[in-house]
């Protein structure tokens, strides 16, 4: 039950309707118990009274118990369901915000698929025990203490009967319960397995099919789920032995009831109707008996989803807000690295000892090899990972200690591989600036040169553009990525193969806009073509993680050195990358 502790805190907001909900369940369970002395009185008005007018009276009294156990029992079930589901709401809230908290480390170390078998299966068994086991656990213990006290009273010989079958129940259900947990656990771990390949194939899917890679997809596939199934069958083994057994041992014990019962009244020690009753009461708490059982193992399946859904929540972001960010005013956009260093691994450095120092305004071109290190350092600009040693400064101040959100309000990306959201080409750019006019929306797609295409198609702004842009060209995805750059009007830019995905005439277009935007404005240009960095103030040529070369174009050509080589081996060719938006 400690894995419960855990989410009872979802309960606090809902105490008082929590507390009300008890008191009718409350009322609820102690009817159920009045019921059966009715009968007996009911039984013995005609048997040894035979009384009309003493019958009529119960009979009514019965319809009108009956009839408040039903309001009662309606009201209970609705604020428990609805309290169980809003806790549940909350928890899958408080999931996802804590996932968007964790570091960019943690996403390079996890398979999405696993993460999303946690969000949905895990904590969907998690809903089903928050709406079902606090209900059926409070209903049925209050029946069986109340029921185990009148039985007690009107007969105590055959109470005894019933006394003698809890003990083995209580090892059974213990022993079942603790293999139900392990089958649960090793189930849901395999489901995981086969919903991390199917998300890998829908996200890979124009890989798969032009490789014709489908019978191997679904031969991987399949052995994952066919896995997840002998799983399944294991936990269906042992909960289909608890139905049979239990059933079984009410019978028995009824058999017995009956038998020894029938004895007492045919000596005379009870009456037909104190049997009846009391069998009436023999099978109200065989029901809480069986539900006890099957509770137990709802609650170890349960703390099985619990626990992975933690394993998660439990894990810190390593990249924390400083608990006392240092004030800024407005950014001027002085970027420095001070002997920066770092590694995606344990000592296996990708940067080493790097120092740059870029003014406001100014622009920062950084090119090399493929694997020299570019994108690594403007990860480390976003302070998606921090650097093993040196610093990062802004204006100054080591990032580290700002404010993270509002440093990063003030840096926009435009990244090398495009990809939007579902939603329509407004959305899109609005993310940006969720609150920006119209205006304002329509004058950044022009200066992106996107408000053309835009508007020729069917809805304008309000075209859909599919799962990750899917509708659109990888150039107007690329320029709808641009104004949403341009609406952000950022202090610090980023253009990540900004223009990789457009051709000559796109570019050429775009080009004066991408300029107007860079202007007064600290930006750094990831380029393998010319046209985009020739201008830059500086060129940073980067090799294996160190800084080789740095200056300006003419500079770095008169040098001979490894820019000189890259643009003559046309790694730096402006036409490299022509027709790529055709």
């Amino acid at each position: 039950m400690k894995e419960f502790r855990k989410i009872l805190k979802y309960a606090r907001p809902y105490t008082k309707s929590l507390v009300f909900a008890f008191l009718c369940l409350s009322l609820t369970s102690l009817i159920n118990l009045v019921l059966p002395l009715i009968v007996r009185n009911m039984i013995n008005a005609v048997i040894v009274l035979k009384d009309s007018e003493v019958l009529d009276g119960l009979a009514w009294d019965l319809i009108i118990i009956i009839g408040l156990q039903a309001v009662f029992a309606v009201t209970h079930n609705y604020i428990f369901g609805f309290v169980g589901h809003r806790m549940t709401t909350d928890f899958r809230v408080e999931f996802f915000s804590h996932i968007q908290s964790l570091s960019l480390r943690f996403f390079q170390e996890r398979r999405v698929g696993e993460i999303l078998s946690r969000m949905s299966n895990d904590i969907s068994v998690i809903e089903n025990a928050l709406v079902t086991i606090p209900v059926a656990l409070l209903r049925q213990s209050i029946t069986l203490l109340g029921a185990m006290t009148i039985i007690l009273y009107l007969n105590w010989k055959l109470t005894g009967l019933i006394l003698l079958i809890l003990p083995p129940l209580m090892i059974f259900a213990r022993v079942f319960g603790r293999r139900l947990k392990m089958f649960s656990e090793k189930l849901q771990d395999h489901v995981a397995q086969a919903v991390v390949v199917l998300e890998e194939v829908i996200s890979s899917i124009k890989i798969v099919k032009s490789f014709t890679r489908e019978p191997y997809e679904r031969s991987r596939f399949q052995g994952k789920i066919e896995t997840a199934f002998d799983r399944a069958v294991d936990k269906l083994k042992v909960s289909s032995f608890f139905g049979p057994f239990i059933l079984g041992l009410t019978f028995l014990v009824s058999a017995l009831l009956i038998w020894y019962g029938g004895y007492q009244v045919m000596q005379g020690t009870t009456t037909p109707g104190e049997l009846a009753a009391f069998f009436l009461y023999a099978l109200i708490i065989a029901g809480p008996i069986g539900t006890f059982i099957r509770l137990y193992t709802q609650v170890q399946e349960a703390s099985g989803a619990i626990s992975r859904v933690y394993e998660i929540l439990d894990t810190q972001p390593m990249i924390q807000n400083p608990e006392n960010p240092v004030p800024f005013g407005d950014l001027e956009g002085h970027i420095q690295f001070e002997k920066v260093s770092f590694g995606y691994r344990d000592k296996t450095e990708v940067i080493h000892d790097v120092s740059l120092d870029i003014l406001p305004g100014q622009t920062a071109a950084l090119v090399g090899p493929s694997g020299a290190g570019k994108s690594t350092l403007i990860k480390l600009l976003f302070r998606f990972f921090d650097p093993s040693t040196g610093a990062i400064r802004l204006d100054g101040h080591d990032i580290r200690t700002l404010d993270r959100e509002r440093f990063l309000s003030q840096i926009a990306l435009v990244p090398q591989e495009t990809l939007l959201f579902g939603g329509t080409v407004k959305e899109n750019i609005l993310y940006g600036k969720l609150d920006a006019t119209d205006s304002e929306l329509k004058e950044a797609a022009q200066k992106a040169n996107a408000h053309e295409f835009i508007m020729n198609m069917e809805k304008g702004y309000d075209t859909v553009v599919g799962e990750k842009g899917a509708k659109l060209s990888g150039g107007e995805r690329q320029r709808i990525a641009i104004a949403r750059a341009i609406l952000k009007n950022p202090k610090i830019l980023v253009l990540d193969e900004a223009t990789s995905s457009l051709d000559n005439r796109s570019e050429s277009l775009i080009q004066d806009a991408l300029e107007t935007l860079m202007a007064h404005r600290t930006t750094f240009i990831i380029a393998h073509r010319l046209s985009t960095i020739h201008k830059a103030d500086q060129i940073i040529v980067l090799d294996k993680g160190n800084i080789v070369e740095a200056g300006q174009h003419e500079d770095l050509m008169s040098q001979k050195g490894l820019y000189h080589n890259l643009y003559t081996l046309k790694m730096l060719d402006p036409a490299a990358h022509e027709g790529a938006d055709q």
